[in-house]
């Protein structure tokens, strides 16, 4: 199926404030809710500063953190003043992540006035075990209000956060979670497994026994059942983890946004800890609210590292990416881009996948079979360990 694929470049947004924190997450946020005036005085001059002339933007997303900790005041500032910086095009897709535990009815017809247009709101369960269990703030019913005010504000692309792979988790357990989902049609689902992330207080638990994980081969189970139950309610898998509805275009609802960072298009990241990707540099902001703080007021961008990638890291990172999305690599795409004639530069390797039925090969593009998505890691590392020095072969 095709793909509503754009060469605009993005804009990323990082609210780096939570309420409190969850102890599976390791994305940057902090809890001192004091610093939220000066830090989005700072982000303000930060849009001031970037020099984005040459890029002409489709989408803005508002991550976090949890973005919802702002109000919709405050948050009609920020799409204002990204608007008035940037080249971004009427057609917008704007999105904001809320927590349910943290927007109201007004909140959210507010965000919605303000011209945001799709919303992704991290339910992560329809069940209060699995809630108190992944240290959420929310009860069951504020993420089933929450869903249901999103609606009435207006919103007619919504998008529902999931986790499973919970310790002991049952595929039926798993299943109720997805019908709650699918009750309220929302445009898009994403469905992450739990991940045991280093240095977070669920990884600590898992160190030290007192927690033990969801066998792999259960995993593996609960995310076929994922697919088959999604599609059977017509959604369309795009990439590893999301699905997305089919709208009125004959296009998947996709997040146009994600699709940027999975085709290697230009973004923009702003804020504390944000990362940006242009041409073949990707760089990022430090990961502090007060330093980000004091390095803008003092003139200077809040750039912690720059990396300029290689011709090698490109092409691997162009084929783990291209291999998350369901429609795969774009093998025209890609000789253009590269000089290598994919197919012929991995023979090897796609011979030995294809005789597993892990891979196939037709209409100028390469994409795991729906039976090879459980093992993406692993599959990329046949590509890795390939000598890619060797992959000179002209079309």
């Amino acid at each position: 199926m095709n793909l509503p694929y754009s060469q605009n470049a993005g804009i990323y947004l990082h609210i780096p404030f939570c309420v409190s924190k969850c102890p599976y997450c390791d994305f940057y946020s902090v809890t001192d809710l004091t610093l939220k005036p000066r830090f989005l005085k700072a982000l303000m001059a930060e849009m001031e500063m970037i020099s984005a002339e040459k890029l002409c933007f489709d989408t803005l997303y508002i991550g976090g953190g949890t973005p919802s900790v702002y109000s919709h005041h405050d948050m009609g500032k920020i799409v204002n003043a990204i608007s008035e910086n940037f080249d971004l095009k009427p057609e917008s897709e704007i999105t904001i992540e809320v927590n349910p535990g943290t927007v109201s009815r007004d909140q959210l017809r507010g965000y919605r006035d303000a011209g945001i247009n799709r919303i992704n709101i991290g339910v992560q369960s329809f069940f209060q075990g699995n809630l108190d269990f992944l240290g959420r703030i929310h009860t069951a019913g504020e993420a089933r209000s929450a869903v249901t005010e999103a609606q009435r504000a207006g919103f007619q692309n919504i998008g529902i956060d999931l986790i499973y792979g919970l310790p002991d988790q049952s595929e039926g357990d798993w299943l109720e979670n997805l019908k709650s989902a699918v009750e309220y049609d929302p445009t898009h689902l994403s469905c992450y497994t739990l991940t045991y992330e280093n240095g977070t207080p669920l990884c600590n638990s898992l160190n030290d026994g007192r927690i033990q994980p969801l066998a792999e081969d259960k995993v593996r189970a609960l995310f076929e059942s994922t697919i088959d139950f999604l599609e059977s309610r017509e959604y369309f898998q795009y990439e590893i983890s999301n699905f997305a509805r089919i709208g009125k275009n004959g296009l998947p609802r996709v997040s146009r946004h994600n699709l940027k960072y999975w085709t290697l298009v230009p973004y923009i990241g702003l804020g504390a800890s944000a990362h940006s990707f242009r041409e073949n540099q990707r760089y990022w902001n430090v990961s502090d609210v007060a330093e980000y703080i004091d390095l803008i007021e003092s003139g200077r961008l809040p750039v912690a590292e720059r990396e300029v990638l290689s011709r090698e890291q490109q092409i691997i990172e162009a084929i783990y990416l291209g291999l998350r999305t369901t429609a795969g690599i774009d093998l025209f795409g890609f000789g253009q881009k590269f000089g290598i004639n994919f197919v012929k530069a991995y023979k090897e390797v796609i011979f030995d996948l294809e005789e597993l039925n892990y891979l196939e090969v037709k209409n100028s593009r390469c994409a795991l079979t729906r039976q090879a998505r459980a093992f993406l890691d692993s599959i990329v590392s046949m590509f890795v360990v390939r000598d890619v020095s060797k992959a000179k072969s002209k079309n």
